[in-house]
Parts: C-alpha cells; structure tokens; sequence
C-alpha cells in the first residue's frame, strides 16, 4: 500500500480550504432578484407549499439528495472511542465518498452523545433535514440499537454502514467464490473470527441467502462462541454453537468458509491446509489481514482468498456498496433500506463480476484481461457500472417491496441519467494513475534543487508511479530532504557538475553534437551545456538513460521548450509540437489544443493538432470528440482565421473520417449539443458531448484555458506537450507538488506508449 507520512495526511487536510467538503450554491444568486428568489420574501412560497404537502420539501429543497453522516466517535476507523469531534475527518472522507462515487450531497454531523437513548432523540430531531441518514463509527452493542430504533421510528433510509457495507460486499463475494468452489450455500460451513458489528451483520446476511445457522461457529476473542460461555451478550447468544469446539483452530478444521473481522495474523498457513478443498478465506481486518494473501495462496491449492486491502486481488470494499445503495434509495425516495435492498445491492454486485469487464476498467488498473474467477470475484471499486447497477438494483427492490415513495419510474431512463451523472473525471486521473503505476519509467527532473520538486518525486516513487532521478547539488538535495523529512531512498541523485560525472558529461556532448554539429554546435560549446541541468537532462532521454524529463518549475517555459525541441525533437511527420491542457470540470474533463506552443498554426499543423490530441485521448482511455473553435459556424464568415480551419477540417474528414471531429463553429455550439444539433443537423458530431477544444490561434486557447482555470474554478493539468520524438514536459513555473505529480503520471503514459 502507498506510503503516507504524518505530515503528508495533514497538510492535504488543512493546506488551502481546510477540510475535505464544502457547500456550494445550486442557484443564480448574483443579482437583488436572484436574492429575493433565493430568500424573503420569494423563499415563502416553497415554504407554504411544503406546509400543506411536505413530500414538497423533495422538490423544492435539497433534501431528496441529502443524507446525513452521523457518529459519535466511539469506533473510529482502527482509532477506537476517540470522540466526536476527532472523528469529524473520516466523516467528511465518508462525504467526500459519497459525492465522487454517487453525486450524493453530505452533511457530516458529529454527536457529543455516547448515550444511546440522548444519541437517537438528536439524530431524529434533526432528521427531517435528510433523505437518508449513514450511520458511522458507533461501537457495539449499542450501534445495534441505535439502528434499530432509528430505522424503526425515522421514515427515511437509516443504515449503519460498519455493520451492513462490509456485510454487503462480502455477502457478494461470497456468492461468487462458492460459485467457482463449486459448492452450494446451503451445504457450507463457515467460521467467522469476530463478533462485533460488522461480524454479526455478515453472518445474519449469510443466512439470510441460505446459510445454515447450524453451520455457522462464531469465535470472538475468548474462542468459540459456545453453551458453556457465561459471558455472552444479546447479539452473541444469537450466534452459540451447540458443536464441541474451544478455539478458532479447532473450528477452522474442515470449514469451507473463514470470514475474519478481528485482528492481523491470528490465522495461520497450517489452520488453511485444515480447511476443506477450495476454501474461501475472507481476511478483512486493515491494514494486516487475519493472515497474509500470499501466505493463503500458498497454503492450500484451490483457495480463493479476499482481504480489505487494495494491493491484492478481491478487496472487500464498502465503496462498492453505501454510495449506490443510498443513490437508489434517494432516488424513489424510499422510507427505508430494508433486507429486499440490501439483497438486491448483493446480486448486483455479484453478477456485475462475471459481465466483460469494460476497457476502461483493464485500463484503471493495468490489468490486460479482468475475467471471472478466483482472483476476481466482485468488481473493482473503480467500475463505472457500479452506480447504475447497484442503484438501479436497490431502487427495483424498494419500490418491489412497498418502501418506494416514487413507483412511476422509467428503469431504462434511469440507468442512462445514473450513467451521465457523475462524468469522467475521476475515472480519467485513476486511468492515467493506474497505468503509470503498471510499469513505472524513469523520469528525470533537472530542477531537484527545490522543494515542491523532491516532495513530488518523494510522491511518485512511493506510490509507484515513476523512478526519480534527481539533478542537482548533493547536499543542497540532502540537506532539503533531511531539514522537511522526506524519503527518496531508491531515487538516483546525479550531480551534473561533479568529477564523477565527467564521462557522462563528455559522452553526452558527443550524441549533442551528432545530433546539432550541423546546425553550428562545436564540441568544447555541447561540453559547456552539459552543465546546464535542461541540456544534460533532455539528452539523459535522447541517450536512453532516462525515459521522460520535466522541466519548468524554475526556468521559463519557452526556453526549456527550445531546449528540449532541439536535444529530443518531434515526433516523425510533425510539423511542430503542440501544447494541451486539461481542465477538469464539472461535467468532466475538457482538452484544449493548443494552448502552448504555436502563435498562428498553419492549416497543416491545426491537423498535426487534431490528430496528436486524439492520439492522446485514446492513450487515457477516452474517445475524442472534437470541435474545431473559431468566431464563425461552419464557414459562415470567409475570411481569417476561419478559413484555415475550415480547409484543415475539409481535410481531415477526407483523410480521417473515422475521427469524431467537425467544425469551424462557435464556442456554445460546440459545447451544447442540443443547440448545435438543432441548428446544424448535418454535423458529424450529432448527439455527443464535445471533450476537446481545437483553437484556431495560440492566444485564444491560452486565454479560454486559463478563464476556465481561474473563473470556473476548475483544476487544470498541463500542458502536456504533444507530438515529441521522445517524452519530455514543461511545468508552469512555481507549479503545486499537485501538478508536478499529475504531470509525471502523465509522462510515465507517454513513455509506455
């Protein structure tokens, strides 16, 4: 798993806008009409209607996509009762989930209340500002109260997702693994270690899908859960074992199923071998499982193993579950998630497992072929399907058993907006992350000397996204890296300038002058730029000793741009190189070409644009769609720069008309394609959402990229420059840790390619 340092956990909560989410407006509010509208006197007129009918308040409120996060700290995570304020962090995490995985709205609302009685007349008082409220880190036994009042005497959705997520997914899993084992449910014998929330929530799940209770031993940490035990509470007595067996070794011995959600290393290779043929050995305490995957695997022939980490096949997520399950929820406003949901969420995510699974998923995680079987027994967390299934799923199964207060649903209509809803920008950084991850090059960053720069490469290297080699002064580096903490153990340090380097230095000079003694380079002048860190870096990749350069954080773009355009060069066929840059929005991600590089593009080099920004879609795993902007439509105005457009896309629909590109048009019609396709229904782009912008002039997409940036307040990545002979990247000077990291994924992809 990816190393995280002290420091690194709380500067990303506290740098910028402390926290992790934030209230934003959904309504006008710029001008006094806007305010009247939004509160006295226009704000009565919702209210009144919601007086005499308050299933209005789903209408005219947010409350259809609120739910509430509600804990009062008393098993936090791996922390354990560290109270409600402490708590506040994962709750926003657990809000930040929802909204990336499901687009649900979340207040977080931590309660100084261990009381159980004080705990549920607060979270009802406040429960009619939610469609649903996420129980989250109570400790047992009272987190089984709670609930159970709650859902008893709320009419929204109520689950505790500690107990119910875990179950769910495992639930799913489950299913499958016997599937390939070739065993039925009712016929197997499963040992669950543990028995706190999620422990029991699982095994009375198991039951419910055809589990035996006679078949089921539970242990807890003074062994099986048995007659002869005197300390029992309500929820264990539930799970006693009439079976004459002590401890979880005796147990484990010819079971089929071991689910654990106790405490790392308590099962061991001999308890596995003990087990019966094909075993499913379910490890899901974090981070050290009950026993080790690869010590599982090779324990037993026929094993099929889950943990609850990422860095193994089968993790048993509870983000494949609560997100979509409160999305289906909430969506035919339901009074509660009942045992037909939570049923309907297993099968879907069950059955999702043994569909094709989409390239973008392969891509996600580097993976050349995901297919049904022992190392892939429920979907990754990253599939997209997940939000239209499992919803769709859960929100059949509401309305199927009478809890659904909206029946009149389209499912068809339903699944496709669930599809729309959050766009692609999440899954395009995790395609590019990913895949740099799969096969880490060798990136080079010649400006070493400065902090932003190390910690990034300090980033890359532990996540396992590129191999860092650092140019600069060794102890100016060494000093950096001592004084802030970091860790480059495993990054190469090249001081350019050392009598240790004087070889390189001389044989670098020779592969310059080969490459430029005909545009006037002498020897003794390649020599003198090979202390000059851009020259030594850009011909490390020339040489083949590294595989990308960045550059930019402190010298000027351009005249890193020059220096690496003669040391590397263009790509075969280009007529000149081309800056992109990705905005991240709303809707998605948005590519602008160029933005960078060419002051007034010919027709040749507008096509040379086109092509190298498909290109580089295709290589993230995304289809370019893509507009050819100008200040006219479609050859309505026959002089300037929209004649050249208009020639370059004559050209390319001749010579590429596989490319889903059209133009020239104006800025709004190619961003709305309900009024383009109403307006112009000859264009080739009908009915699709345009992702990438061709400008007709470096100034014009310079300027649309950086309003974007700046008055939309949307994250930007770039520019990437496109169309070069070997990898290499100019970072805006004084660049976030945030880009450069972005930018090295980035060239790590570009360097597979």
């Amino acid at each position: 798993m990816s190393k995280v340092s002290i420091s690194d956990a709380l500067n990303y909560h506290s740098e910028g806008r402390p926290g992790k989410i934030e209230v934003i407006p959904t309504k006008p509010y710029r001008t006094q009409r806007d305010l009247s509208l939004a509160y006295s006197p226009g704000v009565a007129e919702p209210c009144l209607e919601i007086e005499k009918n308050p299933e209005d308040a789903y209408r005219y409120t947010g409350k259809g996509n609120l739910v509430a996060v509600i804990s009062n700290g008393t098993a936090v995570l791996g922390l354990g009762d560290i109270g409600a304020l402490a708590g506040k962090p994962v709750m926003e995490g657990k809000g930040l989930l929802f909204k990336i995985f499901s687009d649900i709205d979340v207040f977080d609302i931590e309660v100084d209340a261990t009381d159980v009685d004080k705990f549920i007349d607060t979270v009802k008082a406040i429960a009619p500002t939610f469609g649903g409220i996420n129980l989250e880190d109570i400790k047992a036994p009272e987190c089984f109260e709670i609930e159970e009042r709650l859902k008893a005497e709320l009419d929204i959705p109520v689950m505790h997702d500690d107990q119910h997520g875990t179950a769910i997914i495992s639930a799913a899993g489950l299913l499958n693994a016997l599937e390939i084992g070739n065993k039925k449910i009712e016929d197997v014998k499963v040992v669950v270690n543990g028995a706190g929330a999620a422990a029991v929530s699982c095994t009375k799940l198991y039951i419910s899908l055809g589990v035996k209770p006679e078949n089921v031993v539970m242990c807890d940490s003074r062994g099986v859960i048995n007659a002869k035990r005197t300390d029992l509470n309500k929820q264990k007595k539930q799970f006693i074992t009439q079976r004459d067996l002590s401890s979880l070794e005796e147990a484990v011995v010819g079971c089929d199923v071991f689910l654990g959600l106790s405490v790392g290393g308590i099962m061991s290779k001999k308890m596995v071998c003990s087990m019966s043929e094909n075993p499913v050995v379910f490890a899901l305490a974090n981070p050290d499982p009950e026993i080790a995957y690869n010590d599982a695997i090779e324990a037993k022939d026929g094993v099929i193993v889950a943990t609850g980490r990422s860095d193994y096949p089968n993790q048993i997520n509870n983000v494949l579950g609560f997100p979509y399950i409160f999305r289906g929820a909430l969506d035919v406003r339901a009074t509660a998630i009942n045992e037909e949901m939570k049923i309907a969420s297993v099968h879907a995510i069950a059955e999702l497992a043994k569909e094709p699974v989409p390239e973008s998923v392969h891509a996600a995680y580097n993976e050349a072929n995901i297919t049904f079987g022992k190392h892939y027994i429920i979907p990754k967390a990253m599939d997209p399907r997940l939000v239209s299934r499992v919803a769709v799923a859960v929100a059949k199964a509401a309305v199927e058993s009478g809890v659904a207060r909206k029946t009149d649903m389209d499912w068809d209509a339903y699944a496709e907006e669930l599809k729309m809803r959050l766009g692609t920008e999440n899954e395009l950084l995790r395609t590019i992350f990913n895949k740099a991850k799969k096969a880490p090059k060798r990136v080079v960053f010649p400006e070493a000397n400065n902090f932003n720069i190390l910690k990034a490469a300090q980033i890359a290297l532990h996540e396992g996204i590129a191999k860092p080699i650092l140019l600069g002064n060794t102890e100016n580096i060494q000093r950096l890296v001592a004084e802030n903490e970091l860790d480059l153990e495993g990054a190469e340090i090249i001081d350019i300038r050392s009598e240790a380097e004087r070889e390189r230095r001389t044989r670098y000079a020779d592969i310059l002058c080969t490459k430029l003694g005909r545009k006037g380079l002498v020897h003794k002048e390649a020599v003198e730029k090979m202390f000059d860190r851009n020259y030594f870096a850009a011909t490390m990749v020339e040489a083949g000793d590294a595989d990308a350069f960045i550059s930019g954080y402190a010298t000027r773009y351009f005249e890193t741009l020059n220096i690496a355009e003669k040391v590397i060069g263009k790509e075969e066929g280009m007529e000149t190189l081309v800056g992109m840059n990705i905005v991240m929005t709303k809707k998605g991600p948005l590519f602008f070409a160029d933005t960078t590089v060419n002051s007034e593009p010919t027709e040749e080099s507008l096509i040379n644009t086109t092509l190298s920004a498909a290109r580089a879609l295709k290589s993230f795993n995304m289809e370019p769609v893509m507009a050819m902007v100008s200040y006219s439509n479609f050859g309505s105005v026959r002089k300037g720069s929209p004649v050249k457009v208009n020639k370059a896309i004559t050209k390319l629909h001749e010579e590429h008309p596989e490319l889903s590109v059209d133009g020239e048009m104006q800025l709004n019609f190619a961003l709305d394609k309900n009024l383009r396709d109403k307006t112009f229904a000859f264009n080739k782009l009908k009915g699709k959402d345009v992702n990438t912008l061709i400008f007709p002039n470096l100034s014009s997409g310079n300027i649309a990229y950086k309003l974007m940036q700046d008055l939309g307040d949307s994250e930007n990545i770039g520019p990437i420059i496109l169309g070069t002979a070997k990898p290499f990247h100019v970072v805006p000077m004084g660049c976030t840790v945030r880009e450069l990291i972005n930018m090295t994924a980035i060239a790590v992809v570009d360097a597979q390619g």
